[in-house]
């Protein structure tokens, strides 16, 4: 049995890596007279406690860990409707791009944190809005993923927010997980700092949070630290989506407690067939809040106490085969609720017209549910840990002696735990 289940690591392993065959490495080097008509630009600002050091061309940050919050501003053409699906990145297969079929790098420029400041006020003065949205991606992402994902997020959502992307340093290898948990740790300090200045901005009137998987860790103790320190969470701050989160419930649940009740809406998006939640379940041996049954006890009741709102994905189809990025899979998830939540409209109308899997709302009264709609304006709901896997050749024979001892069971035999 040891020896079969090890065999299905493996081939899990090679589905990753045959995934990610034949795209492009290093797409961030700019290129130039890359403009295409039709093509859309989409421009982010950008702060990271990556390493700048060692990064090779195109690649301006690596996984490793920087004690300083290093800052960049990028641009990257969105190729025409006609040539992409939506919810998807269209990497290029090589370089250069091609800006008719391939998201292309237009412009990518490390800067000072006083240039950052600069950049970022002028692109507020630019803008018709006030409001910013910051993006915390998940494990096992490397830099580029992180920027091209949220490109895409920026870009099908029509969020009208001010792209703001902190990433981690996640070192985007597989087998990197506890790496990668405690950089989620030694980041939580940066994006707090990030978060308080931006609360600080004049220009800026308000700022919704969108995590995904261990980036919710990271995005919950930057806010509980806030509110410990300040007695609330930053007034700016209101609206926070957690996605797929990877976070023990019990732990969660504390987190929230240190918070307090002076909070913006808190949503979570849920899915109990989530195939990587399940994995990370029997790796801690505790419940993930991202995969927990919403209409179960004590999960109902004790989120309800705290108007936590869930929404409960299960069953939503996607082309994500681990359900683990049912929003960005899924073009009709990406458009219909990006558009009402772009138009202040509760999730929990019928006219969402997603099915009954969409529309259930376990957790909160729907007028609380359309008050977060509405403060969350902007919340774009395509959210993805991307599923290009980087360096997972030389790590096959890891795989064999170290994964079984760390992975849980294949599916069939994970479910007998009710989860």
């Amino acid at each position: 049995m040891r020896r079969l289940y090890v065999l299905a690591v493996t081939a899990i392993a090679a589905a990753l890596l045959a995934g990610c065959s034949g795209r492009a490495r290093n797409v961030l080097q700019p290129e130039q007279g890359a403009v295409y008509p039709g093509a859309t630009p989409v421009s982010m600002l950008v702060a990271t406690t990556r390493s700048l050091e060692n990064a090779r061309p195109g690649q301006m940050f690596t996984g490793e860990r920087s004690d300083l919050l290093n800052f960049a501003e990028i641009t990257v053409s969105v190729p025409p409707a006609g040539a992409r699906k939506v919810g998807d990145v269209q990497w290029p297969r090589r370089l250069p791009a091609n800006p008719a079929t391939d998201f292309t790098t237009l412009s990518a420029r490390v800067l000072s944190p006083t240039q950052a400041m600069a950049a970022f006020n002028q692109r507020m003065r630019q803008q018709r809005q006030r409001r910013v949205l910051v993006f915390v991606h998940g494990y096992n992402t490397n830099f580029e993923d992180a920027v091209y994902r949220f490109t895409q997020i920026i870009h099908d959502s029509g969020a009208p927010a001010m792209p703001v992307l902190f990433t981690w340093p996640s070192r985007g290898r597989l087998l990197s997980y506890g790496f990668d948990r405690e950089s989620s740790n030694f980041s939580r300090d940066a994006l707090e700092k990030l978060l308080t200045t931006l609360n600080r901005d004049p220009q800026v009137g308000e700022i919704a949070i969108l995590a995904h998987s261990m980036g919710n860790w990271v995005t919950l103790e930057a806010l509980r630290q806030m509110a410990i320190r300040n007695g609330r969470i930053a007034p700016k701050i209101n609206s926070v989506m957690l996605a797929a989160p990877d976070v023990d419930f019990d732990v969660f649940r504390r987190q929230i407690a240190a918070i307090g009740p002076k909070r913006p809406p808190f949503v979570i998006f849920t899915s109990q067939d989530d195939e990587a939640l399940a994995f990370s379940r029997r790796v801690w041996g505790q419940t993930r809040l991202g995969a927990i049954n919403p209409q179960a006890e004590p999960y109902r009741s004790e989120l309800k106490r705290d108007d936590i709102i869930l929404i409960d994905l299960t069953g939503v189809q996607s082309s994500d085969s681990i359900n683990h990025a049912t929003f960005a899979q899924s073009p009709q998830v990406v458009q219909m609720i990006g558009s009402r939540l772009v138009a202040g409209q509760a999730l929990s109308d019928s006219g969402v017209g997603l099915g009954d899997k969409l529309g259930r709302i376990a957790v909160g009264a729907a007028s609380t549910v359309g008050t977060a709609a509405s403060i969350a304006v902007s919340a774009p709901i395509a959210i993805i840990d991307p599923k290009t896997r980087e360096g997972l050749g030389d790590q096959f024979e890891m795989l064999g002696s170290n994964m079984a001892d760390t992975l849980p069971l294949p599916r069939g035999q994970a479910k007998t735990t009710g989860h």
